[in-house]
Protein backbone atom coordinates (compact mmCIF):
# COMPACT_ATOMS: atom_id res chain seq x y z
CA UNK A 1 0.00 0.00 0.00
CA UNK A 2 1.48 3.39 -0.97
CA UNK A 3 2.51 5.77 1.80
CA UNK A 4 0.77 9.10 2.32
CA UNK A 5 3.69 10.86 0.63
CA UNK A 6 3.47 8.52 -2.38
CA UNK A 7 -0.32 8.99 -2.64
CA UNK A 8 0.06 12.78 -2.55
CA UNK A 9 2.87 12.71 -5.14
CA UNK A 10 0.83 10.48 -7.42
CA UNK A 11 -2.17 12.83 -7.20
CA UNK A 12 0.02 15.84 -8.03
CA UNK A 13 1.49 14.02 -11.03
CA UNK A 14 -2.00 13.10 -12.24
CA UNK A 15 -3.02 16.77 -12.00
CA UNK A 16 0.06 17.79 -13.96
CA UNK A 17 1.83 19.76 -11.23
CA UNK A 18 5.39 20.82 -12.08
CA UNK A 19 8.29 19.05 -10.31
CA UNK A 20 9.07 22.34 -8.54
CA UNK A 21 5.52 22.58 -7.12
CA UNK A 22 5.56 18.92 -6.12
CA UNK A 23 8.82 19.38 -4.17
CA UNK A 24 7.51 22.51 -2.44
CA UNK A 25 4.25 20.81 -1.40
CA UNK A 26 5.98 17.63 -0.14
CA UNK A 27 8.49 19.73 1.83
CA UNK A 28 5.71 21.84 3.38
CA UNK A 29 3.76 18.75 4.50
CA UNK A 30 6.91 17.16 5.95
CA UNK A 31 7.69 20.27 8.01
CA UNK A 32 4.08 20.40 9.22
CA UNK A 33 4.21 16.76 10.34
CA UNK A 34 7.59 17.27 12.03
CA UNK A 35 6.26 20.32 13.88
CA UNK A 36 3.66 18.17 15.67
CA UNK A 37 5.61 14.91 15.59
CA UNK A 38 2.54 13.16 14.23
CA UNK A 39 1.12 11.91 10.94
CA UNK A 40 -1.09 14.53 9.22
CA UNK A 41 -3.87 11.91 9.32
CA UNK A 42 -4.03 12.47 13.09
CA UNK A 43 -4.25 16.25 12.75
CA UNK A 44 -7.08 18.53 11.66
CA UNK A 45 -8.34 22.10 11.24
CA UNK A 46 -7.21 23.32 14.68
CA UNK A 47 -3.65 22.12 14.16
CA UNK A 48 -3.49 23.58 10.65
CA UNK A 49 -4.73 26.95 11.93
CA UNK A 50 -2.25 26.97 14.82
CA UNK A 51 0.65 25.98 12.57
CA UNK A 52 -0.05 28.71 10.00
CA UNK A 53 -0.38 31.29 12.77
CA UNK A 54 2.89 30.12 14.33
CA UNK A 55 4.72 30.47 11.01
CA UNK A 56 3.38 34.00 10.51
CA UNK A 57 4.08 35.25 14.06
CA UNK A 58 7.23 33.34 15.04
CA UNK A 59 9.07 32.55 11.81
CA UNK A 60 8.38 35.88 10.12
CA UNK A 61 8.08 34.25 6.69
CA UNK A 62 6.62 35.99 3.66
CA UNK A 63 2.93 35.87 2.75
CA UNK A 64 3.71 34.01 -0.46
CA UNK A 65 5.58 31.35 1.55
CA UNK A 66 2.56 30.99 3.87
CA UNK A 67 0.30 30.55 0.86
CA UNK A 68 2.49 27.72 -0.45
CA UNK A 69 2.09 25.94 2.90
CA UNK A 70 -1.65 26.63 2.82
CA UNK A 71 -2.01 25.23 -0.71
CA UNK A 72 0.11 22.18 0.13
CA UNK A 73 -1.94 21.31 3.22
CA UNK A 74 -5.21 21.93 1.42
CA UNK A 75 -4.13 19.60 -1.39
CA UNK A 76 -3.11 16.96 1.14
CA UNK A 77 -6.40 17.02 3.07
CA UNK A 78 -8.85 17.62 0.22
CA UNK A 79 -7.28 15.78 -2.74
CA UNK A 80 -5.38 13.01 -0.96
CA UNK A 81 -7.16 12.36 2.33
CA UNK A 82 -10.60 13.44 0.99
CA UNK A 83 -11.38 15.42 4.11
CA UNK A 84 -13.42 18.66 4.29
CA UNK A 85 -11.59 21.99 4.37
CA UNK A 86 -13.07 24.60 6.70
CA UNK A 87 -12.54 27.95 4.93
CA UNK A 88 -13.77 29.94 7.94
CA UNK A 89 -11.48 28.17 10.41
CA UNK A 90 -8.50 28.25 8.02
CA UNK A 91 -8.53 31.56 6.11
CA UNK A 92 -5.98 32.12 3.35
CA UNK A 93 -3.45 34.86 3.98
CA UNK A 94 -3.76 37.86 1.66
CA UNK A 95 -0.77 38.47 -0.57
CA UNK A 96 1.01 41.80 -0.30
CA UNK A 97 0.41 43.70 -3.52
CA UNK A 98 3.69 45.09 -4.84
CA UNK A 99 4.08 46.65 -8.24
CA UNK A 100 7.04 45.33 -10.25
CA UNK A 101 10.01 47.54 -11.11
CA UNK A 102 10.08 48.90 -14.66
CA UNK A 103 12.99 50.31 -16.64
CA UNK A 104 12.50 53.22 -19.03
CA UNK A 105 13.40 52.57 -22.69
CA UNK A 106 16.51 54.75 -22.23
CA UNK A 107 17.62 52.61 -19.27
CA UNK A 108 17.12 49.41 -21.27
CA UNK A 109 19.21 50.86 -24.10
CA UNK A 110 21.88 51.79 -21.57
CA UNK A 111 21.88 48.25 -20.20
CA UNK A 112 22.00 46.53 -23.59
CA UNK A 113 24.84 48.80 -24.73
CA UNK A 114 27.20 47.69 -21.95
CA UNK A 115 26.74 43.96 -22.72
CA UNK A 116 29.52 43.03 -25.14
CA UNK A 117 29.09 39.24 -25.07
CA UNK A 118 26.89 38.42 -28.13
CA UNK A 119 25.22 35.47 -26.38
CA UNK A 120 24.31 37.47 -23.27
CA UNK A 121 23.09 40.41 -25.35
CA UNK A 122 20.89 38.08 -27.43
CA UNK A 123 19.43 36.47 -24.31
CA UNK A 124 18.39 39.69 -22.58
CA UNK A 125 17.17 41.37 -25.75
CA UNK A 126 15.06 38.28 -26.53
CA UNK A 127 13.59 38.33 -23.01
CA UNK A 128 12.56 41.95 -23.49
CA UNK A 129 11.58 41.67 -27.15
CA UNK A 130 9.36 38.62 -26.62
CA UNK A 131 8.33 38.95 -22.95
CA UNK A 132 9.98 35.71 -21.86
CA UNK A 133 10.71 34.31 -18.42
CA UNK A 134 14.31 33.28 -17.66
CA UNK A 135 13.35 29.59 -17.73
CA UNK A 136 11.67 30.09 -21.12
CA UNK A 137 14.53 31.85 -22.87
CA UNK A 138 17.16 29.26 -21.87
CA UNK A 139 14.94 26.42 -23.14
CA UNK A 140 14.45 27.90 -26.61
CA UNK A 141 15.58 25.68 -29.46
CA UNK A 142 16.83 26.82 -32.85
CA UNK A 143 13.64 25.47 -34.43
CA UNK A 144 11.52 27.72 -32.16
CA UNK A 145 12.64 30.83 -34.05
CA UNK A 146 10.26 31.22 -36.99
CA UNK A 147 11.64 33.99 -39.19
CA UNK A 148 8.97 33.37 -41.87
CA UNK A 149 6.04 34.04 -39.54
CA UNK A 150 8.12 36.37 -37.31
CA UNK A 151 7.19 34.55 -34.13
CA UNK A 152 8.85 32.58 -31.34
CA UNK A 153 7.44 29.29 -30.10
CA UNK A 154 7.58 28.87 -26.31
CA UNK A 155 7.37 25.19 -25.40
CA UNK A 156 5.70 23.85 -22.27
CA UNK A 157 5.88 27.13 -20.36
CA UNK A 158 4.27 27.76 -16.97
CA UNK A 159 1.18 25.57 -16.66
CA UNK A 160 2.65 23.20 -19.28
CA UNK A 161 1.27 25.26 -22.17
CA UNK A 162 2.81 26.06 -25.53
CA UNK A 163 2.38 29.57 -26.91
CA UNK A 164 3.66 31.88 -29.61
CA UNK A 165 5.05 35.34 -28.99
CA UNK A 166 6.64 38.16 -30.99
CA UNK A 167 9.84 37.98 -33.00
CA UNK A 168 10.75 41.56 -33.84
CA UNK A 169 13.03 42.56 -36.70
CA UNK A 170 15.65 43.86 -34.26
CA UNK A 171 15.43 40.68 -32.19
CA UNK A 172 15.96 38.58 -35.33
CA UNK A 173 18.95 40.74 -36.32
CA UNK A 174 20.59 40.28 -32.90
CA UNK A 175 19.93 36.52 -32.93
CA UNK A 176 21.50 36.19 -36.39
CA UNK A 177 24.60 38.10 -35.29
CA UNK A 178 24.86 35.82 -32.25
CA UNK A 179 24.40 32.68 -34.39
CA UNK A 180 27.18 33.75 -36.78
CA UNK A 181 29.60 33.99 -33.85
CA UNK A 182 28.54 31.02 -31.68
CA UNK A 183 26.71 28.72 -34.13
CA UNK A 184 24.53 26.82 -31.63
CA UNK A 185 23.07 23.52 -32.82
CA UNK A 186 19.92 22.34 -30.98
CA UNK A 187 19.57 24.70 -28.02
CA UNK A 188 19.57 28.37 -28.94
CA UNK A 189 21.51 29.17 -25.76
CA UNK A 190 23.43 26.04 -24.77
CA UNK A 191 25.19 25.60 -21.44
CA UNK A 192 28.68 24.26 -20.74
CA UNK A 193 27.96 21.35 -23.07
CA UNK A 194 26.12 21.81 -26.41
CA UNK A 195 23.56 19.09 -25.62
CA UNK A 196 22.22 20.92 -22.54
CA UNK A 197 20.48 24.31 -22.27
CA UNK A 198 22.01 27.12 -20.29
CA UNK A 199 20.99 27.36 -16.62
CA UNK A 200 18.52 30.17 -15.87
CA UNK A 201 20.31 30.77 -12.56
CA UNK A 202 23.48 31.81 -14.37
CA UNK A 203 21.59 34.77 -15.87
CA UNK A 204 21.29 36.49 -12.49
CA UNK A 205 25.06 36.94 -12.08
CA UNK A 206 25.44 38.14 -15.68
CA UNK A 207 22.67 40.69 -15.17
CA UNK A 208 24.16 41.99 -11.90
CA UNK A 209 27.48 42.71 -13.63
CA UNK A 210 25.71 44.47 -16.51
CA UNK A 211 23.63 46.56 -14.07
CA UNK A 212 26.74 47.73 -12.24
CA UNK A 213 28.47 48.59 -15.52
CA UNK A 214 25.41 50.52 -16.74
CA UNK A 215 25.12 52.24 -13.32
CA UNK A 216 21.51 51.16 -12.88
CA UNK A 217 20.57 51.21 -9.19
CA UNK A 218 16.99 49.94 -9.49
CA UNK A 219 16.43 46.40 -8.10
CA UNK A 220 16.30 44.82 -11.55
CA UNK A 221 15.91 41.04 -11.97
CA UNK A 222 15.65 38.81 -15.03
CA UNK A 223 11.85 39.05 -14.71
CA UNK A 224 12.07 42.85 -15.15
CA UNK A 225 12.48 42.39 -18.92
CA UNK A 226 9.10 40.63 -19.06
CA UNK A 227 7.47 43.41 -17.04
CA UNK A 228 9.01 46.04 -19.33
CA UNK A 229 7.78 44.17 -22.43
CA UNK A 230 4.16 44.23 -21.21
CA UNK A 231 4.22 47.80 -19.89
CA UNK A 232 5.86 49.28 -22.97
CA UNK A 233 3.46 47.39 -25.27
CA UNK A 234 0.53 48.80 -23.30
CA UNK A 235 1.96 52.31 -23.52
CA UNK A 236 2.30 51.94 -27.29
CA UNK A 237 -1.42 51.19 -27.55
CA UNK A 238 -1.48 47.37 -27.66
CA UNK A 239 -4.67 45.68 -26.47
CA UNK A 240 -4.50 44.18 -22.97
CA UNK A 241 -6.11 40.95 -24.21
CA UNK A 242 -3.38 40.63 -26.85
CA UNK A 243 -0.66 41.20 -24.22
CA UNK A 244 -2.26 38.57 -21.96
CA UNK A 245 -1.88 35.90 -24.64
CA UNK A 246 1.66 36.93 -25.55
CA UNK A 247 2.64 36.53 -21.89
CA UNK A 248 0.76 33.25 -21.55
CA UNK A 249 -1.42 34.43 -18.67
CA UNK A 250 -4.47 32.20 -18.17
CA UNK A 251 -6.35 34.99 -16.38
CA UNK A 252 -6.60 38.71 -17.26
CA UNK A 253 -6.09 39.46 -13.55
CA UNK A 254 -2.38 38.68 -13.91
CA UNK A 255 -2.06 41.10 -16.83
CA UNK A 256 -4.13 43.90 -15.28
CA UNK A 257 -1.22 44.81 -12.97
CA UNK A 258 0.43 46.53 -15.96
CA UNK A 259 -2.39 49.06 -16.05
CA UNK A 260 -0.93 50.41 -12.79
CA UNK A 261 2.55 50.70 -14.30
CA UNK A 262 1.89 52.59 -17.52
CA UNK A 263 2.38 56.36 -17.48
CA UNK A 264 0.52 56.88 -20.76
CA UNK A 265 -2.84 57.72 -19.20
CA UNK A 266 -1.34 59.46 -16.14
CA UNK A 267 0.31 62.06 -18.37
CA UNK A 268 -3.10 62.95 -19.84
CA UNK A 269 -4.76 63.60 -16.48
CA UNK A 270 -4.47 66.95 -14.75
CA UNK A 271 -4.06 66.97 -10.99
CA UNK A 272 -6.81 68.91 -9.15
CA UNK A 273 -4.03 70.92 -7.48
CA UNK A 274 -2.86 72.25 -10.87
CA UNK A 275 -6.46 73.07 -11.76
CA UNK A 276 -6.88 74.95 -8.49
CA UNK A 277 -3.62 76.86 -9.04
CA UNK A 278 -4.77 77.82 -12.53
CA UNK A 279 -8.00 79.28 -11.13
CA UNK A 280 -6.10 81.30 -8.51
CA UNK A 281 -3.63 82.68 -11.03
CA UNK A 282 -6.28 83.40 -13.64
Amino acid sequence: MPTLREQMKMNMELKGFSPKTQSAYIRSVQQYAQFYGKSPMLLGSNEIREYLHFMIKNRNVSRSYINVIYSALKFLYVDTLHQPWDLQAIPRSKKAKKLPIILAPSELTQLFNVISNPKHKAIFMTMYGAGLRASEVVHLQISDIDSQMMQIRVRQAKGKKDRYTLLSNENLRILRLYWQVCKPQKWLFPGATPDQPMSSRSLHGILEKAKAKARITKPVTTHTFRHCFATHLLESGANLYYIQHLLGHSSPKSTNVYLHLTRKHLSQIQSPLDRLAGMNHG
